[in-house]
């Protein structure tokens, strides 16, 4: 029999939480922040609000009985007398605190009539030697106490290997940064140390970010050497007949993109291209181009979006588009959704296997085990970040069985900044559409107070009298005591009762499918004058007649967001507007983030510029969605402050790659570990 693992204790557990299994991760497990203990302050010396540390004797405990029982210790350091009161105590503290003890204490002192005093202080038997460093505080989890955090994290740094990976000599070893960065002298300027602008974390910065070049670089070269089906384009089939049919001539920005598809599938390499584009920009064209392509050369193509709503209006346009011209081909387009009938799923399954359906439209429910493709030569992938890692393998794998992989489309209607496609998309050909297609009417922004509800409920009036029709998103469906929001039900109610004669209808996500397709089908058709939802109708939803977008506590959304919400109206030939409504609550103004958000859309429409906005707010995590699931995102660098420090990672990589492949792999296993793998999808 197999010998047992040995079990891991709590604490052990808990490192593993936080991703901390090998030597290497607890030495770059870096500290949050620094404690000085190695300065005594005599409490004479201090004043109200400062952390200090002191070495005091006890000279006096009690503890006071009541609805909170309170441990009050009072302590005499020869200068001055402070009380320390502890809410939460055991038998051991008070042992420890016994009169006569000697200690040492550290906490936040605070003045008042009643003298000075400190709640909850941390506190040790002064042996009279202080430490030569800072003391550092690290990033933990429950059940992981600082006290076991730095002893592992100190035996992690003896332990790991800390050999130099760069190919020439840098001004601060590897060793040298981390050994500074967990114990630093007293010196050492703080503020240097937290805006991550000393020496020691340019070298840590640097490090990182050569690992994502590299990992990305090496994943796109073994891209480079997998096979895909080689896709000519042919005159006189489908894509001709599409361009013929299409009412509007394609932009000169479609037409790039377009011609830079067509030549990626030619090659008999697969295509890794990412598609982003405004919102309404025409991505959904190109995308019926590319699968046109496809179809002409005999194979077949899936598209997959992340929302059943999204996913029927793909396939509604792009059955309108090109199932006359596969019908004369004996072809068609299949659809794979979550709420199908048995029999309907079995029989699109059925035209999958046998290759009659050229082209098939679906959710998630695209790349299930049961659908089994004859000849899948192309995936597109709409909202990219939408969707998992293991989910884009999944699709890819559909056509491992001939030892190749199908051509990879990626949609993002969220432009993304420069500084993030150099890092996080390097691996990627990005292909921007940064032109609108004539006849978008420019949406108006305005930004209103909660206060002036009934003005809007007036606009939404003149609206629907001009035979138009209106969004009003929400952001929750349910009262919830945490965030005290207006829900869609209530909106829904007051909205009917202010319109009469109006339909006005609700979407959540909590409907079922039918539901939410009946409601749509509705106002997609013009029968339905209000539209109350949350954000299931974020990406995707076209109607051009709509020409007003309500976004209830507009505070509460993203920037990319709320710009994704706007380009629902504006669609038409009619002025657009997008109210964006606000409420503060309890406070007497908007939080710094909300008001930089709800500013950036009101200054621009350019989603260009949105993104780049939106990046300086909240940093790149939210931007890449689940793209990384299992990698990292930048744990030390910043893309907007080290973009020096990224472009040298760039240039390094290549060389390094071809001059030093053994130092490369052995720079990504440290930084990367197995995760390294996940940057391949």
């Amino acid at each position: 029999m197999p010998a047992e693992r040995p079990r891991e204790s709590p604490a052990q557990r808990a490192l593993h939480k936080l991703g901390l299994r090998r030597p290497i991760d607890l030495a770059l497990h870096l500290p949050l922040r620094y404690e000085d203990e190695t300065r005594i302050v005599r409490l004479a010396d201090t004043h109200d609000g400062d952390t200090v540390q002191i070495a005091a004797t006890v000279v006096g405990s009690e503890i006071r009985p009541g609805p909170r029982r309170q441990l009050l210790v009072t302590v005499d350091d020869g200068t001055d007398r402070c009380l320390l009161r502890f809410f939460s105590f055991y038998p051991s503290h008070q042992k420890s605190l016994a009169p006569g003890a000697r200690i040492r204490v550290r906490g936040e002192v605070r003045g008042g009539f009643a003298g000075r005093q400190m709640l909850h202080p941390q506190f040790r038997p002064d042996t009279g030697e202080l430490p030569t460093a800072l003391t550092p505080v690290y990033p933990t989890t429950a059940g992981l106490p600082q006290s076991y955090l730095r002893k592992a994290v100190l035996a992690g740094l003896a332990r790991a290997d800390l050999s130099e990976t760069l190919p020439r000599p840098q001004p601060w070893s590897l060793r040298a940064a981390l050994d500074f960065l967990h114990h630093p002298t007293p010196a050492v300027s703080l503020a240097a140390l937290e805006d991550r602008s000393h020496p020691a974390w340019q070298r840590l910065k640097a490090e990182e970010l050569l690992a994502q070049q590299l990992s990305q670089l090496a994943a796109k070269r073994e891209r480079d050497r997998l096979r895909a089906p080689s896709l000519p384009a042919t005159a006189d089939g489908v894509r001709d007949g599409l361009l013929a049919a299409l009412p509007f001539a394609l932009t000169g920005a479609q037409q790039r993109v377009v011609a830079e598809i067509a030549a990626d599938l030619a090659r008999p390499q697969p295509m890794h291209r990412l598609l982003q584009g405004d919102v309404g920009s025409g991505k959904t064209v190109v995308a019926a181009l590319a699968a046109a392509v496809c179809m002409d050369a005999g194979w077949q193509c899936a598209l997959m979006a992340p929302t059943e709503i999204l996913a029927e209006q793909h396939f509604r346009k792009l059955a309108d588009w090109l199932e006359p011209l596969l019908a004369a081909r004996g072809r068609g387009i299949a659809w794979l959704g979550g709420g199908q009938k048995k029999r309907d799923r079995e029989t699109q399954l059925a035209r999958i296997a046998s290759g009659e359906a050229a082209l098939v439209v679906g959710t998630h429910a695209v790349i299930q085990d049961k659908v089994h493709f004859q000849r899948l030569a192309l995936a597109v992938i709409d909202e990219q970040h939408r969707f998992g890692v293991a989910q884009r393998l999944a699709l890819r794998a559909k056509l491992a069985h001939e030892g190749q992989e199908p051509h990879l489309l990626m949609m993002s209607a969220t432009p993304i900044p420069r500084t993030l496609a150099m890092s996080y998309y390097a691996d990627l050909d990005v292909s921007p559409i940064d032109e609108l297609p004539p006849g978008r009417t420019p949406v108006v922004t305005r930004v209103v107070h909660e206060g002036r509800r009934d003005e809007v409920v007036a606009r939404i009036g003149e609206q629907l009298r001009e035979g138009r029709q209106v969004y009003w998103v929400c952001p929750l469906i349910e009262e919830s005591e945490a965030i005290d929001l207006v829900n869609a039900t209530a909106t829904h109610a007051e909205l009917s009762d202010a319109l009469p004669g109006v339909l006005v209808g609700l979407l959540h996500a909590r409907m079922a499918p039918a539901e939410k397709k009946a409601v749509m089908a509705l106002f997609t058709e013009g029968l339905m004058g209000v539209l109350v939802s949350t954000t299931v109708i974020e990406v995707g939803v076209d109607v051009p007649n709509a020409s007003l977008m309500v976004i209830e506590h507009a505070e509460r959304f993203g920037l990319s967001q709320l710009h994704q919400l706007r380009g629902r109206v504006g669609r038409g030939a009619a002025a657009s507007a997008c109210v964006l409504l606000y409420s503060t609550g309890d406070a007497p103004r908007l939080g710094e983030t909300a008001r930089a958000r709800l500013k950036a859309m009101a200054e621009t429409t350019d989603g260009f510029e949105i993104a780049r906005r939106d990046l300086e707010i909240r940093g790149p995590g939210e931007f890449l969605g689940e793209r990384q699931s299992g990698a990292p995102l930048l744990r030390f660098a910043n893309l907007e402050e080290d973009a020096d420090l990224l472009a040298w990672a760039r240039e390094l990589a290549p060389r390094m790659l071809d001059d030093h492949p053994l130092l490369a792999e052995r720079h990504v296993q440290r930084w990367l570990g197995g995760k390294a793998e996940f940057l391949k999808a």
